[in-house]
């Protein structure tokens, strides 16, 4: 049999031993050596040519990626790995650095119970780093540390072994840092990252070699005999000495968690639904022979497969040919295949038990965040995946010949479902369709895969910034009528309270419809009114919908229908069509006819929608804008350069610190602004200058800006230049 042939043998027989598993992520800021780290855990576990780990991308199979040299898709890959006497089964994700892609990011966390965080030792901790450490421990998933690239400080910086030290100590203490502030509060402690027990390696993923504590007991070696290799040019020799992927996969193998230990605390955090009920319990006891429960994380086309989609399986069983439920989709689908994942490849098996990533062919419908089950015990949805970043630059596409308009709204509408950090809008009748991404770049990747995978000739427009809409101000009280005149609602608003707006943010709190009064208590904790925290009838949009009267009759009866009208509300707001957000709306008062037939949704949504719209005209209606951290480095002899640039484009210093002759620095700028910037900063410094880029949020545009911006995007959008007073919603 051969060794291909064994691993696959031993992968379809570890499946099926969730203690022997370990779902892992790798994730980094970009170019600090992810994928060739993935290349060689791949070729260490015979997926790939030893020879070729480093610059056979084997995790980064589209050929856009390999063109520009970073990974922009997820990939999978299943090994095994021998530790202490005992076969072990590592499901492997590769996730992509590049802050464009950083939905990848979060949808793997929700797949993985660990994570590999690699860090390259001479940039240190960059801040992408610091976003998927976040996005890690937002999911539970607790992380390893892997301090990449040292041989760079032995041969090009030429450390001694102190200052060596010194160097790698100071990012263990910042990711530490990073850790014990963004870490569960009951996991802070145990989840720090340690050298004494290893959970911290050091190494060279393009050379082949690691080392942490465990590893220097076994073979002797201490970091000044790694210094005098370097120095030596033996290199070679320690890749033979301190084979990485040895030290890597026992790390992982020892610090992360199985899935039986982890499910007890993740499905908690990630599925809202009983935990004491038969789902519930198949699902924290990792039983293979309870209901079905999953989520799917991703999906893609495979032109030889179709559809192919990465499903978490969190209880129960998958099976081959099986009908399964989506949850959200509310409909029911059979699987074609299933099976787990082989790098470039996949492994077939009958089926794929609790606690294992899976791959699922056949189900067209199938999206990423899709709950899964089987259709005779239907289970609560899991959490949805937040995201931390949202799109904020969009492009109208459209296609060449007016044939394909109908392929091309059928591709968008699967480009939604693949990535869902891509927002699409589909005018059916314009033939013009919105894309909106997280960057330049993002889209640019979204638009070049329509044009060559589907060989689709599309017009692309020069991108356009995505604002949204709040307010500054506290409105009067607004008075809605219903078209009947027959139902009136009383509606102020003011901007919501920046603790539970932040909270929102950071996912701290959820959104959604409240049901229940234990959630008064989390928004009490914010700083909120007591009596408003437990009128709060719903969440949407980082946006408050509280009812303060008290003793209306037939209220209930329109609730969801007053709810409904929100929420559509805040998706077009008054202003400039944009999405609305941050703000808390009060229903002071209502009044209702007696027979049901005179307060139905043709009544109560026009009443509710116009008072809302009334409401944010007569409070200062404002247009956030987005904006970037922008992060620079370079002699110092560029730095006056860089900031007249940063200056040129609206932006503001936010710190800048010199080490010896180049200069880090740290601004704040309008992603309006940052058109053609890589071109510009390189020119400015010379070729000699990298940057990076991380999405800050949303703040207030510059009043001297708003009427220009907000004439730009009406007439853009075929509205009347200006925007309408609030009497021409209550009227």
């Amino acid at each position: 049999m051969s060794r291909q042939d064994k691993m696959i043998a031993n992968i379809k027989e570890l499946m099926y031993e969730p203690e022997y598993i370990r779902n892992i992520g790798i994730c980094a800021h970009i170019d600090h050596g992810k994928t060739t780290l993935s290349d060689n855990l791949l070729a260490g576990a015979g997926l790939i040519s030893e020879d070729l780990a480093g610059e056979a991308l084997g995790m980064d199979t589209k050929e856009d990626e390999q063109k520009r040299g970073i990974t922009i898709d997820a990939a999978n890959a299943s090994m095994v790995q021998d530790y202490d006497g005992k076969k072990y089964l590592i499901n492997l994700i590769d996730t992509p650095g590049h802050v464009d892609f950083g939905g990848d990011v979060t949808r793997a966390m929700r797949a993985v119970d660990g994570a590999v965080v690699v860090v390259c030792a001479v940039d240190g901790v960059m801040p992408q780093t610091e976003t998927v450490l976040k996005q890690a421990l937002r999911e539970n998933v607790k992380p390893v540390l892997f301090i990449n690239k040292v041989d760079r400080l032995i041969n090009e910086l030429k450390l001694t072994p102190e200052e060596l030290l010194n160097q790698l100590t100071s990012i263990i203490v910042e990711v530490n840092g990073l850790i014990k502030s963004l870490a569960p509060k009951d996991k802070r402690a145990e989840w720090m990252v340690n050298v004494e027990d290893g959970s911290v390696a050091f190494g060279s993923a393009f050379k082949n070699w690691a080392i942490n504590v465990p590893m220097m007991q076994e073979t002797g070696f201490s970091f000044k005999d790694i210094v005098d290799y370097c120095n030596s040019g033996k290199e070679e020799e320690l890749k033979k000495l301190l084979p990485l992927t040895e030290v890597l996969l026992n790390m992982v193998v020892k610090h992360l968690p199985s899935p039986d230990e982890a499910q007890v605390y993740r499905v908690p955090k990630i599925w809202g639904g009983d935990i004491e009920s038969k789902a519930g319990q198949t699902m924290v006891k990792t039983s293979p022979d309870g209901p079905l429960a999953g989520m799917i994380t991703n999906v893609t086309v495979d032109k030889h497969m179709g559809n192919l989609a990465t499903c978490r399986v969190y209880g129960g069983t998958l099976e081959k040919s099986n009908e399964v439920y989506l949850v959200g989709s509310q409909i029911k689908s059979r699987i074609q295949q299933v099976g787990v994942f082989n790098g470039a490849k996949t492994i077939d098996t009958e089926r794929v038990p609790v606690g294992n990533i899976a791959y699922i062919t056949g189900i067209k419908e199938a999206s990423a965040g899709e709950t899964i089950c089987s259709p005779d015990v239907i289970i609560e949805e899991f959490e949805p995946i937040d995201h931390i970043s949202e799109p904020v630059v969009t492009v109208a596409v459209e296609a060449k010949n007016t044939k394909d308009l109908p392929k091309l709204i059928e591709v968008l509408r699967q480009v939604s479902k693949e990535d869902p950090t891509i927002k699409v809008e589909i005018n059916d009748t314009t033939g013009e369709q919105l894309i909106s991404g997280m960057g330049e770049l993002h889209l640019e990747v979204v638009t070049n895969r329509i044009m060559t995978n589907q060989k689709l000739e599309i017009l692309v427009s020069e991108p356009i910034i995505v604002y949204k809409e709040s307010v500054t101000g506290h409105s009067p009280v607004i008075e809605g009528k219903s078209p009947n005149k027959h139902n009136r609602f009383y509606i102020e608003v003011e901007p919501l309270d920046k603790p539970i707006y932040d909270a929102l943010i950071e996912g701290e709190l959820k959104e959604g419809r409240i049901k229940t009064k234990e959630t008064a208590q989390d928004f009490i904790a914010l700083g909120m009114d007591k009596e408003e925290a437990r009128r709060v009838w719903d969440i949407h949009n980082r946006s408050m919908f509280i009812n303060m009267t008290r003793g209306i009759q037939y209220l209930d009866e329109v609730k969801e229908l007053l709810l409904e009208g929100f929420e559509a509300a805040l998706k077009d707001g008054p202003l400039a069509n944009e999405e609305v957000v941050g703000l808390k709306f009060k229903l002071s008062d209502a009044k209702l006819h007696e027979d049901a037939v005179h307060r139905g949704p043709a009544q109560v949504l026009p009443a509710i929608k116009k008072a809302i719209y009334a409401a944010i005209m007569s409070a200062n209606p404002c247009l956030l804008e987005p904006i970037q951290k922008v992060f620079i480095s370079a002699p110092v002899d560029y730095m006056g350069n860089c900031n007249k640039d940063i200056q040129n484009r609206r932006g503001k210093i936010v710190e800048q610190n010199i080490k010896g002759i180049v200069a880090e620095m740290d601004f704040e700028v309008p992603i309006a602004e940052m058109f053609g910037f890589a071109g510009d900063i390189r020119s400015a410094t010379g070729g000699k200058g990298d940057f990076s880029t991380e999405m800050k949020g949303f703040e207030v545009l510059p009043i001297y800006l708003q009427d220009d911006i907000v004439r730009q995007i009406r007439v853009r959008k075929g509205l009347s230049p200006e925007p309408y007073g609030p009497e021409h919603y209550s009227a």
